[in-house]
């Protein structure tokens, strides 16, 4: 059976000791006295959450699944899904980070992102019922109106509800210009909506009284495409003026999809028969204010993998100090037993060292776009904001694409790791497997996300935000790069930030002639990105382990830090260099292939 430690030092490394969250965000009044104290009180208390009530439930959960009643339309969830949400709310959890107006405790994003890591890493299945309800809190924060807000922000706040997204339908997935779901208005202000959305996640489930749906529809004059898509909110109940429910709603769960991983929780095909909505934002606007909760999903899924990715890594490790297999190469290594431990052989070490540099460094990357979050928010400096949300935008694709690709080299190496063992349902590891694979594809395909960065956010403003990103890698090589001690950290950095420049504007000017360059160039194009990110925070990671080696501090994590990091950057950062080769391929050698594909 599988464990799971809350990696409780690491994050409070970087949020103490990296970024110094709690200085960084006293210029915001709503977190001007934020401590440490405070943060710590909070993460250890979320991890025995994790650890202790939803981690148990995760392999019961996936051999259990979920459970459809063709008559009733009501989805029964595995068994203690139902009571661990109810601790959950007791807990106040849900409204950790929520706005205080509408009942939440108004903490910073950090500790909610650190929060749910620890919960995907615990059970992603369970943890993806609570997890859509703050994106929905998100659109209608930003979106609702009034009565809206007064209305349901609480209940979501709460955990009472929960919520989710209805974008896609059987005939289209990520292209939503083509949805056909149909929303009617009538004389007292609602609209009845009709048709079949297919993928939602937690669409249905008996872990809650009410679940808020928030549903992509067209009006009768709506223009074509993605232009004429106008977003709803449609309860499964019906809420009475005072709050209380009403009669039922009919929007119904129709079947659940028969998944690869995921099973515990309730992937719904929900069938629309003059259901009733009310407008989210302005009509034939919808997207805009979707966008705001499919943001925060791509963050969130980047999150999932960054949570398999640890708890990947932790039973791997232990696994690898216990499982005797033969001699190490070099000469018997425990001259009291029969064989060593696998870990003395180097290439498990390789595998156990690529999850966890991905997972610390998946885990500064999520908890810095956090951070910035926050200062985008709450920031009272209009430039610090406007700031923080062009790096978020940037740095989006990168979390959902980057850390869910690395999830899946890393549970997949960690698997490896166990032999045959980690193909037995038994252990856990297959299951981290499978549970990940859905993270690359919803939320926008991993490919989506990569044209999404290359295309629009860095393409289509000519780099600016690009070199912003450049600023801050440009700012650390200059603070470090006389060091000798950090050379081995600095310098492939500095080497692949000169380079993206140029590798940058040759993409463009080939994307200039023929646009299909784009599409060729793209996912390598994140990766190397990725990498970029990811060099520069553990760069960073390096100069504060060794400061603090300097200082005299003996406690072997920062030893263990600059191991790591050194294994990052000589084993896994040289891939930009395939990636850029690739990338300058061209797009011929992919278009041109007509008889290849007949």
């Amino acid at each position: 059976m599988p464990t799971y430690t809350p990696p409780l030092r690491d994050m409070q490394f970087l949020i103490h000791e990296l970024f110094d969250v709690a200085n960084e965000l006293k210029p915001c009044q709503r977190h001007a006295d934020i401590d440490a104290d405070t943060i710590n009180a909070v993460l250890e208390e979320g991890g025995k959450f994790a650890a202790e009530v939803t981690f148990p439930l995760n392999i019961g959960g996936d051999t259990e699944g979920c459970v459809l009643d063709q008559q009733t339309h009501e989805v029964k969830t595995p068994t203690g899904f139902k009571d661990a949400y109810a601790k959950f709310i007791e807990g106040g959890w849900p409204a950790l980070s929520a706005d205080p107006e509408y009942g939440g405790q108004g903490l910073p994003l950090v500790l909610n992102q650190c929060l749910y890591e620890m919960l995907n890493s615990a059970n992603q299945a369970w943890t993806m019922y609570p997890g859509l309800s703050h994106g929905a809190y998100e659109a209608l924060h930003q979106h609702g109106t009034d009565d809206q807000k007064k209305m349901y922000l609480p209940k979501l706040v709460s955990g009472e509800w929960t919520g989710t997204m209805c974008l896609t339908e059987p005939h289209c997935g990520t292209d939503l210009g083509l949805l056909r779901t149909k929303a009617e208005p009538k004389a007292d202000g609602t609209y009845r909506i009709t048709g079949n959305k297919i993928f939602i996640s937690a669409g249905e489930h008996d872990m809650t009284q009410n679940i808020l749906h928030l549903v992509l529809a067209r009006l009768p004059d709506a223009p074509q495409g993605s232009k004429g898509i106008s977003l709803f909110l449609v309860p499964k109940f019906m809420v009475n003026a005072d709050g209380s429910l009403g009669a039922r709603n009919p929007i119904f769960c129709g079947g659940l999809e028969h998944k690869m991983g995921i099973h515990g929780n309730a992937t719904a095909q929900l069938v629309l028969d003059g259901a009733v909505g009310t407008l989210v934002g302005e009509p034939n606007k919808g997207l805009p204010a979707m966008f705001v909760m499919m943001n925060a999903a791509r963050l969130g899924v980047g999150n999932q993998s960054l949570g398999l990715t640890e708890a990947a890594f932790q039973n791997a490790l232990a696994y690898a100090k216990e499982r005797l297999q033969m001699r190490s190469l070099s000469g018997v290594k425990a001259k009291d037993k029969p064989a060593d431990p696998i870990i003395v052989h180097p290439d498990v070490r390789k595998m156990l060292l690529t999850a966890k540099a991905y997972a610390e460094g998946g885990r500064a990357l999520a908890i810095f776009c956090t951070m910035l979050i926050d200062k985008e928010l709450y920031h009272p400096d209009e430039k610090v904001r406007k700031d923080s949300a062009e790096l978020v935008a940037l740095l989006t694709p990168i979390v959902k694409a980057f850390l869910t690709d690395n999830g899946h080299i890393a549970t997949n190496a960690c698997m490896q790791v166990f032999g045959g063992h980690g193909y037995i349902k038994e252990w856990g590891m297959e299951q981290f497997v499978r549970d990940n694979r859905i993270n690359m594809i919803y939320e926008g395909t991993n490919t989506v996300q990569s044209l999404d960065l290359l295309g629009r956010k860095i393409l289509g403003n000519n780099g600016a935000t690009l070199k912003k990103l450049g600023k801050l890698v440009a700012q650390l090589v200059e603070e470090e790069g006389v060091n000798e001690k950090m050379a081995e950290f600095i310098n492939p950095v500095a080497y692949l930030g000169e380079q993206m420049t140029k590798f940058t504007t040759e993409l463009g000017f080939k994307a200039y002639q023929n646009p299909d360059e784009v599409g060729g160039a793209a996912v390598d194009y994140l990766r190397v990105l990725g990498h970029l990110v990811f060099g520069y925070f553990w760069a960073r990671m390096a100069q504060v382990a060794l400061k603090k080696i300097e200082s005299g501090d003996t406690d072997p994590f920062y030893q263990a830090k600059l191991q790591t990091a050194r294994f990052y950057f000589a084993r896994l950062f040289p891939e930009t260099a395939t990636l850029m080769r690739t990338a300058r391929a061209g797009v011929k050698n992919l278009m041109d292939t007509d008889l290849a594909l007949a």
